[in-house]
């Protein structure tokens, strides 16, 4: 399904500071809805995808540039869980460039690492990250 940047910011429910050009927003519940560059992922290690990028790598607009920085810093400050929406390049029906994006709400992320500039999030899978995060056992298991 083909999403602009708010339609895509809207699925966590954050409204993106501009329509085009935002690189992030706080949502309601919150996390920190992070635009990111499929350039920038690895797999650091088994189910966990890390996006590691820099702020002064960012040539557009320097108002996004520096409310990243501040979302990033609230991130790391609050523990906030980062969440994902990914560029997505493509054509158009007329062969014109088009940029889409896309989500991943199965995912989520805690941001690492950040020194002012470079920053590192992994994200992984929502249900593994549920077991690891309440280790209670089950409304059944607790039936037994």
């Amino acid at each position: 399904m083909k999403l602009n940047l708010t339609e895509a910011f809207g699925r966590f429910g954050a409204r993106p500071a501009h329509r085009q050009h935002a690189l992030s927003a706080i949502a309601t519940d919150g996390s920190l809805v992070l635009k990111c560059s499929p350039r920038c992922f690895g797999h650091p290690a088994q189910g966990v995808l890390r996006y590691e990028d820099r702020l002064s790598r960012e040539t557009g607009d320097p108002r996004s540039t520096e409310l990243l920085g501040e979302h990033l810093q609230r991130a790391r400050d609050e523990n906030l869980p980062v969440r994902m929406v990914v560029v997505a390049p493509g054509e158009s029906r007329s062969g014109r460039p088009e940029v889409n994006f896309h989500v991943r709400p199965d995912l989520v992320g805690r941001l690492v690492e950040f020194d002012g500039d470079r920053f590192v999030v992994d994200f992984t899978r929502l249900e593994a990250t549920h077991e690891t995060a309440d280790p209670s056992p089950s409304p059944d298991a607790q039936r037994r």
